[in-house]
């Protein structure tokens, strides 16, 4: 049934359904808290506000026992590292784009919540960047000399720079025919309900309608000399409302030009260089105080990898390393017996790589091919011929568990450890006791690459090659570059590095199929080249690539041998 079936059919307003149902989105764990008095109705209402089931428990355990309890305190945790919708950055980009772009947003159906919470940061904060760069790199084509674009601009930064003054662009006699109109109409609906005590609905937009027009048209363009704009720049930034500021005309103090010596005295040899600006010139914009990210074509810098595609990278190393503990009975229980002995005598140490509740570790963000992956596949069958003998009454699994053989119980003790194996990247949270701090993060992938050392986890052997879809269609260029050269050799780098983005991720794919190469996120912590992936041989790498990458410079190398040799003619496509 539909919400509005099912309050018509109970009587009740179609606001009441959603908020019941939405209760369902809190964790059972904490339902169960619920039913059995241990918190407050308010209290579970605000655990709604987010779905990850995870994060709601640590949330509990955190406040169950603090005396900062209270529903506010527990929203404002569960959206620490999110954006409200009413922050100038979403209302500049609007919440219509960030969700085209795939970003989500938590809502809070028993208060009011402006708008929502944008849970992903960083998307939002690319969004604001591109918007700024592509608006500054509108108004630099109005000849400026530089354009500093940022979301918040420090108070104080125009001390010390000159202001140019342009003139105000005239009236046309359209506009101003249109502004005596807007005036006549404002006279006359203001004279038609002076003395009313309250002003009709679409008379009050209308009227508010008229000014912003009026004003709109009183906010002239100015006008500014060439020869000003050639030496001076502009400030872009985000007001508290989320609309546009632009302030132009600033002359910083190394750009002004010289001053000429009256009556032309100044000796032939002395005469100061000619200061005039050249007709065309490339403005330097900033965006938020960096230099603007030029195109990936010119851009040949290694850039860090985007953080989701680290978390992406790092799920699927998590699940093959609980399939590796699975198969290693005797690793599983040394790291069991160090996380218990830890937490028994080490009160202060970090939860590390290992969850030993055990806690079934869910990935947030993964690939598409993550369920169809070998890993996954033995997790699953393995999970499934496990499932079919476990008893489902308590006192019968402690009769059951007890009667195991000792290599039985070893192996159903790994699979147990195996789903709490968590070697997942997330963004540490300093600023709270929530979350995972850098030291406990920094613990959490140095165990992980213990633990893939000790039971011998080979990430190629496990199925994962770099695709387009999971690493080569996400990363820049010089990031394709880096990974063919390391896999594939220095000569298949070059023989690529000209091609478009997409195409050369596609050829990229081809050339790093069979070299076993990994990306950092899948390398245990000082790699070597082997773990990386072998160079292949230049001449084998000469020959995987296709004709129309080889034959465009190597007339001029081949051997006298080789040009006696028959040539083949192989038509284009």
């Amino acid at each position: 049934m539909t919400e509005e079936a099912i309050a018509a059919a109970f009587f009740v307003g179609v606001n009441v359904v959603k908020q019941r149902l939405r209760l369902v989105s809190v964790s059972p764990n904490l339902l169960e808290v619920y039913a059995d008095d241990g918190m407050t109705l308010e209290q579970l209402m605000a655990f709604s506000v987010s779905h990850d089931y995870a994060r709601q428990e640590q949330v509990w355990e955190t406040v169950r026992s603090s005396w900062q309890k209270e529903p506010f305190q527990i929203r404002r945790m569960l959206t620490e590292t999110t954006v409200r919708a009413s922050d100038k950055r979403a209302v500049f980009v609007g919440v219509d784009a960030y969700e085209a772009a795939g970003g989500t947003i938590l809502r809070d159906l028993f208060e009011s919540d402006d708008g929502g919470w944008l849970q992903d940061v960083g998307l939002l904060d690319r969004l604001v960047s591109e918007k700024l760069t592509v608006i500054a790199d509108e108004i630099a084509t109005q000849g400026w000399k530089w354009v500093e674009a940022a979301v918040s601009i420090p108070y104080g930064v125009t001390h010390g720079l000159r202001e140019i003054e342009g003139a105000p662009i005239d009236i046309t006699t359209e506009e101003q025919a249109t502004r005596d109109a807007l005036h006549a109409e404002l006279d006359r609906l203001t004279a038609e309900y002076e003395d009313a005590d309250e002003l009709p609905d679409e008379v009050d937009a209308r009227l508010g309608e008229i000014e912003a027009a009026i004003e709109a048209l009183d906010n002239r363009p100015v006008r500014y000399d060439p020869d000003e704009i050639a030496i001076a720049g502009v400030f872009v930034s985000i007001d508290a409302d989320g609309s546009l500021s632009v302030d132009r005309g600033f002359v910083r103090p190394e750009d002004e030009r010289p001053v000429e010596t009256v009556g032309g005295d100044t000796p032939d040899e002395e005469v100061a260089p000619d200061t005039r600006t050249p007709p065309v010139q490339r403005a330097v914009i900033t965006i938020g105080g960096k230099p603007a990210e030029p195109e990936d074509d010119e851009d040949d810098s290694i850039k860090p990898l985007p953080e989701r595609l680290v978390i992406e990278l790092t799920a699927y190393r998590t699940l093959a390393l609980r399939n590796a503990l699975a198969e290693n009975p005797h690793v599983a229980m040394t790291m069991l017996l160090h996380k218990l002995v830890s937490d028994t005598f080490r009160h202060t140490a970090p939860t590390g790589c290992l969850e030993a509740n055990v806690r079934h570790i869910f990935f947030s963000a993964q690939s598409e091919e993550l369920k169809d992956s070998p890993s996954a596949q033995a997790v699953n069958d393995r999970h499934e011929r496990w499932g079919d003998h476990v008893p489902a009454d308590d006192q019968a699994l402690w009769d059951w568990l007890t009667h195991l053989d000792d290599g039985t119980r070893m192996d159903l003790l790994a699979l147990c450890v195996s789903y709490g194996v968590n070697a997942l990247f997330e963004r540490p949270n300093p600023y709270s006791g929530s979350g995972v701090s850098q030291h406990g993060l920094d613990v959490r992938l140095a165990q992980a690459d213990r633990l893939a050392r000790a039971t011998g986890l080979d990430l190629v052997a496990a199925g994962w090659k770099p695709t387009v879809g999971n690493y080569l269609g996400r990363v820049t260029k010089p990031r394709i570059l880096e990974a063919v050269r390391e896999g594939a050799g220095e000569r298949a780098a070059q023989l690529i590095d000209h091609l478009k983005k997409g195409d050369m991720a596609k050829e990229a794919e081809r050339l790093l199929a069979e070299t076993g190469w990994l990306p950092e996120p899948l390398r245990l912590d000082g790699a070597d080249a082997d773990q990386v992936g072998g160079h292949a041989d230049q001449d084998s790498a000469d020959e995987a690539l296709p004709a129309f990458l080889t034959d465009d410079s190597e007339d001029d190398e081949r051997s006298d041998a080789e040009e006696d040799e028959e040539v083949v003619m192989i038509p284009a496509e």
